[in-house]
């Protein structure tokens, strides 16, 4: 895991250079202080994002100016200074920086060995870019599997291609600025505080904040500066041509066609697919830890480690097969209803590993607020970020950079509690033979789900006043996950926003970020079930999940996180499988066991309180005392002045939020209204954001 910064001119930059008779001519001393300001800057950015890569740093600026290449370094495989970025092809005509790794990197390297005459110069897993790219071209992204950003460039053939992996693990953003000097130029990072020595003013997209487009399309919080999309690559063709275009996607299998398989072979399908993803990331140069948390995610992985340790002598990175395994975890109040600290030590106890943790307080979380805002660059209705920043500073503590975690499991196993009215939206005709679930009991459970999902997020102090039918619904066959996952939107935006940005509907830009050719399919051919995964997958857990709760809160403190479930060999076999073996109906109990084919999968290396534990979503504790840490810091940033310094929030709306949310009968939904205006202005102040204004 790294950080990349990178610069590319436009047309109409100027380079110093120009061009005549087909030979280059520079200008001499103005040239040569050119190449200083940009690899000051560069350095300059680079120093933004130094908490990605503490061990090294390089650079590389092509002669006539127009691309810089920028890269700090967490060495984690080929820890020799041959393992440093950038990467070079040996005739020097192609360069690359990479953000994350590349699994299964030797066997590709030993085919690439035998049948081309490539010669590597480190044993990076990351070198294998270039050589791919030279063989394969633009295909080359197809032989890429794991978690990773690339930004690279062909300097023949005049291309700029910038890649991001196939869930977003690992981010990538972009923006187009002023060069200072009348041109333009694209800035690349794997963090938008990049930007700021580059030139970058930041302002807010207001109609993003408002439409949700940060949380589900390509926009952030940020006017200008847009995400390379989750399995797509950007390129620029000779400094002009900009466009993104996707090499990969989530699918699933028709409604109607039947599935032959027997439950146990899924079961077994699933059980050697994730082992064989979690056995490819335990490859490293340096020892490797685990996440482990009260939940069947994380103990699966621990528990399948444990037995690849035990079994097979794998090793856990540079660490002997005969180490502990070593876990880490945080602790809330035990009387918060939160903490899951008790079942993870009984977990650690059960598999015989290590288990460290950290105790977290409200005071705790408190002194972290304002850091973990600054990393994860968006906001978040929830404390939980703060905790999972907490929780990467005990790896470091330890001596560990990488660590293994579970996310993507409720994604693919169903495992959150608004996919289950959407299961029960269509019987599964998939897998009518091994169905536990009649459609009598079907038609009966639906009724009851709906209004489950409704008292469950109300209960969280979320919005359920549009969960019934619209436009935008339809647009995805009716599915009421939409609902779920716009019922956050704070509703706080000064009277002025409304005439300039219109009706801003988030369930709309949700059901507008799925393209024709997806809704198609979502219309006619997927399982309700299958299409609410997929739309969740695209919003919450690329831009929420796997950035306050994932890359950006656990690099923040030089930590790379590996997730196995996510591994698309083992996803793309999962999204094949008919929905009742994920949501399963369990006829003795009278109940739905969530992820049941994980569970089935994992029974072997898991405890039974865990196999039979009913899902407990990670967050944080939402009510808290007046006077504590938390009530003094929020009404210290929710002050009139700063909130009206933010320019799109109504203090009339927001100006008693704090009081509510606090005490020991704190409005949940107030509370995390104002985390969020919280939030918004600790980026003001951190950013430098400039006071929006109505644009009419």
């Amino acid at each position: 895991m790294c950080g990349i910064s990178c610069i590319l001119a436009l047309p109409g930059h100027d380079t110093t250079y120009h061009q005549a008779n087909g030979h280059i001519h520079t200008n001499g001393d103005t040239q040569t202080l050119e190449r200083k300001k940009i690899i000051t800057e560069l350095n300059e950015s680079l120093d933004k994002i130094q908490h990605r890569g503490p061990d090294a740093r390089g650079h590389w600026l092509s002669d006539d100016n127009r691309v810089a290449l920028g890269h700090v370094r967490l060495a984690i495989n080929d820890l020799s200074p041959d393992g440093a970025q950038p990467f070079h092809s040996p005739a020097k005509k192609i360069h690359a920086v990479v953000n994350g790794e590349f699994y299964d990197y030797d066997c590709i390297r030993k085919e690439i060995e035998s049948t081309t005459d490539y010669v590597f110069s480190s044993r990076s897993d990351s070198e294998i870019v270039i050589a791919l790219y030279l063989h394969h071209g633009l295909n080359f992204v197809h032989y890429l599997r794991g978690e990773f950003a690339v930004v690279l460039y062909d300097e023949e053939q005049q291309i700029f291609i910038a890649v991001r992996d196939r869930y977003g693990i690992k981010p990538l953003f972009w923006t187009v600025q002023p060069d200072g000097k009348g041109g333009k130029r694209m800035l690349i990072a794997a963090e938008m505080k990049a930007f700021l020595p580059l030139g970058w003013k930041p302002e807010w997209d207001v109609r993003s904040l408002k439409d949700a487009g940060w949380n589900h399309d390509e926009r952030t919080i940020f006017a200008g500066v847009g995400k390379i999309r989750p399995g797509h690559y950007l390129t620029c063709t000779a400094f002009g041509h900009v466009e993104q275009r996707q090499y990969w996607d989530m699918t699933y299998p028709d409604k109607n066609l039947p599935d032959p398989r027997t439950p146990e072979e899924l079961i077994q399908g699933v059980r050697e697919k994730l082992l064989d993803a979690i056995r490819l990331r335990l490859r490293a140069d340096v020892p490797i830890g685990i996440y482990l948390s009260g939940g069947i995610d994380s103990s699966v992985i621990a528990g399948m480690v444990t037995h690849l340790v035990k079994t097979e002598g794998v090793a856990l990175g540079s660490q002997p097969a005969s180490s502990r395994v070593c876990c880490f975890s945080i602790a809330f109040d035990e009387g918060s209803g939160f903490d899951e600290s008790s079942i993870a030590n009984r977990t650690a106890d059960w598999l015989g590993v290590k288990y460290e943790k950290k105790i977290m307080n409200e005071a705790a979380l408190a002194e972290r607020f304002e850091d973990a805002v600054w990393h994860a660059e968006h906001h978040n209705p929830d404390l939980n970020f703060v905790g999972k920043f907490a929780l990467s500073e005990v790896p470091q503590e330890c001596g560990y950079k990488v660590v293994l975690t579970g996310e993507g499991a409720d994604e693919h196993f169903a495992g959150y509690p608004s996919y289950l009215d959407d299961y029960l939206r269509e019987p599964d005709n998939a897998y009518e033979t091994h169905n536990t679930l009649s459609e009598t009991e079907r038609l009966k459970q639906f009724d009851l789900a709906e209004i489950a999902a409704k008292d469950y997020y109300d209960s969280v102090g979320a919005d359920t006043s549009a969960r019934g039918a619209s436009a935008s619904r339809k647009m995805l066959n009716n599915v009421s996950t939409i609902s779920s996952m716009a019922a956050f939107l704070p509703r706080v935006f000064a009277p002025w926003t409304d005439k300039a940005y219109g009706l801003c509907d988030p369930q709309r830009t949700i059901a507008n970020n799925a393209d024709g050719a997806t809704r198609a399919k979502i219309l006619n051919t997927w399982h309700p079930l299958h299409s609410a995964m997929y739309i969740w997958s695209k919003g919450h857990l690329a831009n929420i999940f796997l950035t306050c709760l994932g890359d950006r809160t656990e690099m923040a403190h030089s930590i790379e996180a590996r997730t196995p479930l996510l591994d698309h060999k083992l996803t793309e076999y999962i999204n094949g499988l008919p929905p009742s073996v994920k949501l399963r109906w369990m006829p003795e109990e009278k109940r739905f066991s969530e992820k049941w084919i994980l569970r089935e999968a994992a029974k072997p290396f898991i405890t039974r309180e865990l196999y039979e534990r009913k899902k407990h979503p990670y967050s944080a504790p939402t009510t808290w005392p007046r006077d504590g840490p938390l009530h003094k810091l929020l009404k210290g940033l929710m002050t009139k002045e700063k909130v009206e310094q933010l320019g799109f929030v109504d203090w009339n709306k927001v100006g008693g939020l704090v009081e509510k949310g606090f005490g020991e009968k704190g409005d949940p939904g107030a509370m995390r209204t104002a985390l969020v205006v919280a939030e918004w202005v600790v980026i003001a102040e951190r950013f430098g954001v400039a006071q929006a204004e109505g644009k009419f």
